[in-house]
Formats: C-alpha cells, structure tokens, sequence
C-alpha cells in the first residue's frame, strides 16, 4: 500500500555525530560526512531506493542513468536540510539567508481575522518556517497538526539540544478531539498548518494526479480546510544553494465546500514545487503504489 508508516530512518549516534561537528567545526563540515551517509543509503536501503528511482524516471521522466544519480543526491539534499533544520533551531539562525516569495498574502490572512490554513508537503524544508516567519512584521502563531509517530529517542535528544519551538502542536486522536481543537485555534485567529500528502492506514483518503499518475492523500486536511470559511493558502521553504531557504506562499482559490477542488489546486501546487526543486521530495516510500510486489519486500 502506498501509506506512509509514520516512521523515519536514522539513529540517536548518528545525530550525536552530526550535532558535534555542527558546533565544533561548522556545517559545511557536517555536510562532507552526508557523502558517506547518502552512499550507504544509497547501497543498502533497496526498498527506499525503488521508490525515490520509480519518482524520477517514471514521474519526471529522467533516463535510467540519471534517475540512479538523482537517487543519490536525493538522499544528500535529504541530509542537508535536517542538518539545516537542526543547525537553526540550535541557535545558528544567522548563518543563512532566505527570501519570502508571497509574504502580502500570509499579511492579508492575518488582517481578516478569521485565522487561516496552511497546507504544505513533505518537500523542501517547513519545519524551519517558524524561524524566518518572525523577520516578516507581523505577530501570529501557528498550530501543526501531526501525528505522534516519529522516533522518541531522537525526538528527546533533539529537544535537549534546540530551542524550543515557537509552534503549537495539535495532536490527531482517534475520538476527533483535535477538530475541536482547530476549531477553537482558528478563533483566536492562529493559523493551522497541515501537510497533505501522506495518510495512514485506516485513514479516509482521496485520490488525485500528481505528476500524471494517480496517488492518495489524506482527506482530513482537504475536507477541513473546504468547510471552515478562513482563507487558506499552501506554503513551502525550500533549499537553495549556499545556506540560502526561499519562502513560498501561494493563495488556494477554490470553492468553498470543495475538497477535490481543493486537493487538485494542491497537487498542481506541488507540481510546480517540484519542477523547480526535483531533488526535494522526500517521501521515500511508495507514493504511488506502483511498487507492490515482491521485489520491494
């Protein structure tokens, strides 16, 4: 099935590692040992390494060679921006640069106050948003709704080392508490942020294109944000070269009551992310469900 499990690679020694060159010798030092990392993935994550090839050469059409190249280099652009990600939160803000690509848009939100909805993906880099969001002039918080899946001991160890963030997390629960939740943040005029292209089993999901083939995506984000009447706009941050992050908003124009309008305004969205940066989708796993048979086990 092409859910996502919730989970992702890596080891508590591995951060350590990482974290210690960070600080001791600098980022750009960090980033030389992702060389050896993204080989390893590279050889030995199989199943990992089907998907993100299927992408490439099956999505965006590269040939054989250069989808085997792009794989590696997907794994160390990977690398760079939890690297980054850390490197910020730690206190190392200053060493990058960015710029914010639709910023009257998140300013015309927050002046309705009605709240507002983000929808991002697990491209680029949104969890360092929060970071650059306080350079723009204005005053607003923002709610992640998630799942509490990802690896504890990494988590802990993290939260040892950065600052703590800024952002609000509302936990998705079974008994649905967390629409009550959104309900309740979007009064205050706070802002929720999804991420809309991974569901879970037994999660209701929808179907639409992206890159030309057929894909699910959780509908929860998409029912939402079609029924509340708050503006909704998609943002990503996205990696470019010399610790440099470029914002993106973009306005959702779509009808209200509207999911699939919604969901396909969305994928175009992504899309147009991807042609820009092909090298930051980081879903490894079968996005498309295309891979399931028994070479992928």
């Amino acid at each position: 099935m092409s859910q996502w499990d919730g989970k992702s690679k890596g080891t508590v020694l591995g951060y350590k590692i990482f974290v210690f060159f960070i600080k001791k010798v600098g980022i750009k030092s960090a980033y030389f040992i992702l060389y050896f990392v993204a080989s390893y993935y590279f050889v030995f994550l199989k199943k990992s390494n089907k998907a993100i090839f299927y992408y490439f050469k099956e999505r965006l059409g590269y040939s054989y060679f250069k989808s085997k190249r792009m794989v590696f280099w997907s794994y160390y652009t990977f690398g760079q921006v939890i690297l980054d990600k850390i490197s910020i939160s730690a206190g190392l803000r200053n060493k990058f640069t960015y710029e914010f690509d639709g910023e009257e848009i998140l300013k015309k939100l927050l002046a309705e106050k009605k709240g507002g909805i983000l929808i991002s993906a697990h491209i680029g880099n949104f969890e360092i948003a929060e970071h650059f969001f306080g350079e723009i002039d204005i005053d607003f918080q923002i709610n992640l709704v998630t799942t509490d899946l990802e690896h504890s001991a990494i988590k802990k160890y993290l939260e040892k080392i950065t600052q703590k963030p800024s952002v609000k997390f509302i936990i998705i629960k079974d008994d649905m508490s967390h629409v009550f939740e959104i309900s309740a943040a979007l009064g205050r005029n706070e802002l929720i942020c999804f991420t809309g292209d991974r569901y879970f089993e037994g999660v209701k999901s929808m179907s639409e294109k992206l890159l030309g083939q057929e894909a699910q995506f959780p509908a929860g984000p998409f029912l939402i944000a079609s029924r509340l009447k708050v503006p909704v706009v998609f943002v990503y941050v996205m990696k470019e070269h010399n610790l440099h992050y470029h914002l993106y908003t973009r306005e959702a124009k779509t009808k209200h009551r509207d999911e699939k309008g919604l969901l396909k305004a969305y994928t175009e969205n992504v899309e147009s992310m991807l042609q820009k940066y092909p090298l930051q989708w980081f879903n490894y796993f079968d996005f498309w469900d295309q891979l399931d048979n028994d070479e992928t086990k």
